[in-house]
């Protein structure tokens, strides 16, 4: 009897110790489910307007539009036109997110009427003068990174997240996932080549859609270190609005801003 009850008890301690997780097995995790709960959108517009702040407070605003085309097999395909002001109507961006490899991205400036293709070196510069770098348009791919889980705080949970891509201006985000609300993501912590703290953004106004997909309605990305501050707001989402790839070329971008 003595034998048996001490056979069931490493048995018990060997499956507990079997099924428990480390802290990057743990931190994958919670990136798929984050990926698994946003799933089957298909494709969808939006409306934004970006502020900019400087250092000394003043603010200017452009108008835009969205186009997402969501893949499964690889990484979305994205389409940015600005509508206004003057200086920049017409500029638009086309993203080709990889699961693996660098992202594809390409820039049409309507003051040569060219389509410009974007250099992997320079993913890191910072889109139309925001404090979006270029990298930061790309689709939230699983491959893209390795996990570390950190801390669990009240419902969200904390994740170090270390781009794969050599050519990243990162070293590393740490993302607060919301487990209560599909794994949204609430804030993303960027920190630089020198591992400084560079970048933070929080993510509010959340709504949900299609009683699955959860949007925020503000996306606020201040910079620590130069005191900039780039805001978008979004507005008239919609979604299964029938894109295809034809959507997303080349041709496309361009005359999407012409």
């Amino acid at each position: 009897m003595k034998k048996q009850i001490l056979s069931s008890i490493a048995l018990i301690m060997a499956v507990a110790f079997g099924n428990a997780q480390t802290a990057e097995e743990r931190g994958l995790q919670i990136a798929k489910a984050a990926e698994e709960a946003d799933l089957g959108f298909g494709s969808s517009t939006v409306t934004l307007k970006m502020t900019l702040k400087n250092k000394n407070g003043q603010t200017s605003e452009r108008y835009l539009e969205n186009k997402t085309l969501e893949l499964t097999e690889d990484g979305d395909k994205s389409l940015i036109v600005f509508n206004s002001p003057k200086d920049v109507k017409g500029t638009a961006t086309l993203t080709f997110t990889h699961k693996v490899g660098s992202d594809d991205q390409w820039l049409y400036l309507p003051s040569i009427a060219r389509v410009k293709r974007i250099s992997s070196n320079n993913k890191s510069g910072p889109f139309v003068g925001s404090e979006f770098a270029y990298e930061d348009l790309s689709s939230q791919e699983v491959e893209k990174y390795s996990y570390k889980f950190l801390s669990e705080e009240g419902p969200l949970l904390i994740v170090e997240q270390d781009p794969v891509d050599p050519k990243s201006g990162y070293t590393r985000r740490v993302v607060s996932y919301n487990k209560e609300k599909g794994y949204r993501i609430e804030k993303i912590e960027f920190y630089d080549r020198k591992n400084a703290l560079l970048k933070t953004l929080t993510y509010s106004g959340y709504k949900l859609y299609k009683n699955k997909f959860w949007r925020a309605s503000t996306f606020n990305m201040v910079n620590h270190q130069s005191n900039k501050e780039t805001l978008l707001e979004f507005s008239d989402y919609n979604f299964g609005v029938g894109l295809s790839d034809d959507d997303f070329t080349q041709v496309a971008l361009k005359r999407a801003g012409s």
